[in-house]
């Protein structure tokens, strides 16, 4: 893992990104008889740009949701995690809501933001380090969803608490959430805790609405993913021959995000040749809902107990607190 100091006020380390590995899941996934990509290809650095500007849309609810969650819990979320903790923010962006948990808890031992985009990972976590200029802040460049050491820290701290918002975890197909989970229970250890934004299961409507939005904004997004194919994997994906497709599938309970073919085609990624029908889409997203007894017995899988929920008004989001044994 290399160690650099950026200014005087982060620490960046970067876990090496197995680019081969990648690859190969790019080629694996469209070989598939149902084609499929890794999420995790959308977050380059002009695809988290595109990520904060759909938190902002008026369709998207989920990021106003658990936003305002916060700031009414904020309180009694710091009350239950305690003081002098040891804060791991997994996929943290803009951190726009890890600056409420940190106005409100007492006297964090540090602050360890995970990303997998660079730019905007110094970026955030430089600003929240001049915010903040007591707290030891480190930024860390990795792939969350496989293993990476976490640098040590200065201070002793009381607890570990992971801090997981944006219904990501709904981005993992129910037996990989529960794997994910059981990571951050062996990290945290027991006494520690996970904070946790889930998505719950609501009108379809809302919920079809909050990825097609009308500004096209999520269909950017979901194309820019074969743009960076094509940048980093030697392909030839002709982006204007495929079309965003984003559908609430009610008998799995999640959102399902696919980019279509217009036509006919060939496509080559890093010299092999993939066909297109019509009509024929690769998957490029999950988005799994849960009830919240359902998140409780996955959470249990994991070694976890849910100790609180928080819900907004409309009961279109949770935040949820959970500790292991």
């Amino acid at each position: 893992m290399q160690n650099t100091r950026i200014g005087n006020l982060i620490r960046l380390y970067e876990c090496e990104l197995d680019t081969d590995s990648l690859r190969d899941e790019v080629l694996q996934g469209l070989r598939t008889p149902r084609k499929e990509l890794p999420a995790k290809l959308f977050y380059d650095e002009h695809g988290s740009q595109l990520f904060d500007q759909i938190c902002d849309l008026e369709e998207y609810y989920l990021t106003r949701a658990e936003i305002a969650i916060m700031r009414e819990h904020a309180g009694e979320i710091a009350a239950l995690i305690g003081e002098r903790c040891l804060l791991v923010e997994y996929g943290s962006g803009s951190s726009k809501k890890t600056r409420i948990l940190l106005d409100h808890l007492r006297d964090p031992a540090a602050y360890i933001a995970i990303d997998i985009s660079k730019e905007h990972l110094i970026r955030s976590a430089s600003g929240l380090a001049g915010s903040y200029p007591g707290l030891e802040v480190i930024a860390v460049r990795a792939d969350y969803t496989t293993a990476c050491e976490l640098p040590s820290i200065h201070r002793p701290a009381a607890t570990k608490v992971a801090f997981f918002p944006g219904s990501t975890i709904g981005n993992f197909y129910p037996r990989e959430a529960v794997s994910f989970m059981k990571r951050i229970a062996e990290l945290v250890e027991p006494g520690g805790g996970l904070l946790i934004g889930v998505d719950v299961k609501k009108d379809p409507a809302i919920l079809n609405l909050a990825y097609n939005d009308r500004a096209g904004v999520t269909a950017e997004f979901n194309l820019n993913m074969l743009a960076r194919i094509n940048r980093e994997f030697h392909a030839d994906f002709r982006i204007d021959r495929f079309a965003h497709r984003a559908f609430y599938n009610a008998g799995q309970g999640r959102i399902e995000m696919h980019l279509v073919s217009r036509v006919e085609q060939t496509v080559r990624v890093d010299g092999t040749a993939f066909r297109f029908e019509q009509g024929e889409s690769i998957l490029t997203e999950i988005s799994c809902k849960y009830a919240v007894e359902e998140f409780a017995s996955l959470a249990a899988q994991a070694g976890f107990t849910v100790r609180q929920v928080w819900m907004d008004d409309r009961r279109h989001f949770s935040v949820q607190y959970l500790t292991t044994a």
